[in-house]
């Protein structure tokens, strides 16, 4: 179950007048509330994006490693390199 959340967010000068710019009949959002929530979801992706793909550049440099460098680990031991 969602829960809404009411946020209050004060902007002056530049910043007010840029939100302007995109709310209202000729921006690309119907209201502030909207063009947050794009904002926040962009980020939220971008985030995740960023996260996946420091996992995919880890995991291709580890595929890369000549298997000798592979060292066997017991489930203990990944699980106490993990909390250092």
């Amino acid at each position: 179950m969602s829960r809404t959340t009411t946020m209050t967010v004060r902007l002056s000068g530049a910043l007010s007048e840029f939100v302007a710019s995109n709310v209202d009949e000729n921006g690309a959002y119907e209201n502030i509330s909207e063009y947050v929530r794009d904002l926040i979801r962009r980020d939220k992706e971008r985030r995740e994006q960023e996260a996946f793909d420091r996992l995919k550049a880890e995991l291709t440099q580890a595929f890369a490693a000549p298997e000798e460098s592979y060292v066997t680990l017991t489930a203990a031991e990944v699980i106490a390199r993990n909390r250092a």
